[in-house]
């Protein structure tokens, strides 16, 4: 990833999944990364390892983006530590699985607090600087969930709607300010995003590394493009589903996902 050689990336939800694969890719290619997330002591081992790996400054902070003042804090360290962000990586974001009156109302809300809100409040406090300086990139990281209604994981679904259209339309927005945007759209990935939203894994593709993942959004970032999926068969996929009705698609997307203790329920 050499179009960040020696610049700044920062990345949310790096302690983990998609984000160290990320950190990972961009430590390779010579950029100096802040890490953002919960898990501090993660954080820290994956920082000290890239830093010496591959000679790069690597800076941590630990920030829940369920908390409104998340982005601002991020923000305020960067700015603190004089460091001029020129890749944002928003991310950070998680899911729950299950009937959606069954489930507490606060996680919902927290999860359009990371996903969307945070997403937002991110970009909006980066973009400027970006735009001042006539270059810049932010990946958003979106999913194949972006190109359907889910039920069971209904909330989630539409969230990543929201990052997907957002990533394209600001693309559009600032391309000739030299800003670069893409929304980044992985199905199934071996990632702990299964276990953290109590969800088995409905497809019988096997799942794309995170690594794969990671390769692909930060090429397709490089390259100008506004939003890419990632693997062959999910990109046949959101395709197909542009030639059945809305309500068909949704109805068999349902059956896949319905929980097994629901199956014996009309």
């Amino acid at each position: 990833m050499d179009p960040w050689r020696g610049k700044w990336a920062l990345i949310t939800g790096a302690s983990a999944g998609i984000g160290t694969a990320l950190a990972r890719e961009l430590a390779a290619g010579g950029a100096n990364l802040v890490l953002t997330a919960r898990r501090g002591n993660r954080l820290n081992a994956l920082a000290n390892e890239l830093s010496v790996a591959h000679q790069i400054q690597a800076e941590t902070w630990v920030a829940d983006l369920a908390r409104p003042e998340g982005p601002r804090e991020i923000f305020a360290f960067t700015e603190g530590r004089h460091i001029s962000v020129d890749l944002l990586v928003n991310n950070a974001g998680f899911g729950a699985y299950g009937e959606f009156h069954r489930a507490p109302l606060e996680r919902f809300l927290n999860m359009v607090q990371v996903n969307v809100s945070a997403v937002v409040h991110l970009t909006h406090l980066y973009l400027p600087q970006m735009i001042a300086r006539r270059r810049g990139d932010i990946l958003i990281v979106a999913s194949t969930a972006a190109f359907q209604a889910v039920p069971y994981i209904t909330t989630y679904a539409a969230t990543k709607v929201f990052d997907l259209h957002f990533a394209e339309g600001l693309a559009e927005e600032v391309r000739h300010y030299g800003v670069r945007v893409c929304g980044l759209c992985p199905g199934s990935t071996d990632t702990e995003f299964f276990q953290v939203a109590g969800q088995r894994n409905h497809t019988r593709r096997r799942p794309e590394t995170a690594e794969k993942v990671a390769r692909v959004g930060l090429e397709a970032l490089a390259a100008g493009k506004s939003s890419v999926i990632s693997g062959f068969g999910n990109w046949l996929g959101a395709e197909t589903e542009r030639f059945v009705p809305r309500r068909l698609v949704t109805r068999i997307v349902g059956s896949m996902f319905r929980p097994k203790e629901d199956l014996a329920r009309p």
